[in-house]
């Protein structure tokens, strides 16, 4: 199954204009427990999806919110005349495709 299947957000945004944040809402324990245990999402899968070096990403789990979070530096700045993204609103489209299981 697909992420984009499981999970009820999929987001992209800036964190200040040099870090980009991925967030997964899941709909349920359920569902968050299940991305988690599959390990889909994981430091090697980002560094490849992103090309940014591993030990510039960071994932965290937040249980209270049914919520994967990745935390990893903009390849470009926001608002850099070579930006395609100034919101960063548009880089987590990867992500959907991730398979789960």
């Amino acid at each position: 199954m697909k992420l984009k299947d499981i999970a009820r957000v999929i987001r992209s945004k800036n964190a200040g204009p040099f870090v980009l944040t991925l967030d997964i809402l899941m709909p349920s324990i359920e569902a968050f427990n299940t991305v988690k245990a599959s390990g889909a999402l994981n430091v090697d899968l980002i560094s490849r999806l992103y090309h940014v070096p591993r030990e510039k990403i960071r994932i965290i789990h937040y249980v209270p919110g049914l919520a994967i979070k990745i935390t990893m530096p903009r390849r470009v700045p926001s608002g850099d005349v070579a930006d395609t993204d100034v919101y960063g609103a548009q880089q987590h489209i990867p992500l959907m495709g991730i398979e789960v299981s």
